[in-house]
């Protein structure tokens, strides 16, 4: 097997509209879908502050920005890239998502282990 063209004379180009980078997060977003994951943050999360609102629909935007790969805030930003609207609806902007996460801190972890209880592995 070999190589029909010229390194030097390929160019790829990445600008159609309708390109989904991630779209292996169809699957991962699936399965946080069927498991309830919007329902158990809904039931269980209560961050506090102003920017805690919502977790429910932020925190599955944090799930699959990880998953896709983002190590922060501003990677969050792929998820608005291309066409990932067409298969994902309810995307947050990556400043709104930052600001959901400075919303928790140490007292709102303590307070989730002391409600796990025994269930809770240290």
């Amino acid at each position: 097997m070999r190589l029909l063209h010229s390194l030097a004379k390929t160019h790829a180009s990445f600008d159609d509209p309708n390109l989904v980078s991630h779209a292996g997060l169809v699957p991962v977003m699936g399965l946080a879908e069927r498991t309830g994951l919007a329902a158990l943050v809904a039931e269980h999360v209560r961050p506090g502050g102003e920017c805690g609102v919502n977790p429910h629909l932020k925190i599955p935007c944090l799930v699959a920005g990880m998953a896709a790969g983002a190590d922060s805030i501003d990677d969050m930003d792929l998820l608005r890239h291309g066409a990932m609207n067409v298969l994902f609806g309810g995307v947050r902007a990556p400043s709104t998502l930052g600001s959901h996460l400075r919303c928790y801190t140490w007292e709102t972890s303590v307070s989730w282990r002391r409600q796990a209880g025994s269930s809770w592995q240290s």
